[in-house]
């Protein structure tokens, strides 16, 4: 069981037999000593959040999710396919589970499978990835990466921000938190 006071972003806490992400915490004092806490949370299963507050003495049941290492093979329609890189074993998730992470996802990326409780909840991206840029305007002589952005499409079908400089055929790394252009790969 895990206090209010050490619940933070990114623990798994289960919630009626539901596990749920904390995104946001808040510590909300009130008069004469007693005190909630206000969460802001996304069910690991459908995607969606929520807001709920809690009196700060209630304890949580931390939420066991099962991490598996995998790497993504190929899609057909709307299942996505990954194969366990120890047991070999494929796995078929359906394109709803995975979101936004199919914004980053490219053929031989390596990933974090999620389990909880037998069943596959979704896939854990790395916190950075590399894609090219699959189009883009054209870069001018003297632009820097302060000077501004424009859009470019990269090779998942993303269209993020750049920096000016950036050109179509550039690899470069992805924040996959954020959606936001981190460095040049050269």
């Amino acid at each position: 069981m895990i206090d209010a006071g050490e619940l933070r972003k990114g623990i798994t806490i289960e919630l009626d037999g539901q596990p749920y992400q904390v995104l946001d915490y808040q510590h909300i004092k009130m008069a004469r000593g007693s005190a909630q806490v206000r969460l802001k949370l996304r069910d690991v299963r459908a995607g969606h959040t929520t807001e709920r507050v809690f009196q700060a003495s209630q304890k949580f049941a931390k939420a066991f999710l099962d991490r598996r290492q995998v790497q993504y093979l190929y899609h057909d329609g709307s299942l996505y396919h990954f194969m366990d890189n120890e047991t070999f074993e494929q796995t078929a998730v359906d394109k709803a589970l995975l979101g936004d992470a199919l914004n980053y996802l490219k053929d031989g990326a390596n990933l974090q499978l999620l389990t909880f409780k037998g069943q596959t909840i979704g896939i854990e991206l790395p916190v950075s990835v590399e894609l090219k840029v699959a189009e883009t305007g054209p870069g001018f002589k003297g632009d820097t990466a302060s000077a501004g952005s424009k859009p470019a499409k990269l090779e998942t079908g993303i269209t993020i921000q750049v920096p000016f400089f950036i050109n179509t055929g550039d690899t470069i790394k992805v924040d996959t938190r954020t959606g936001q252009y981190l460095e040049r790969k050269s």
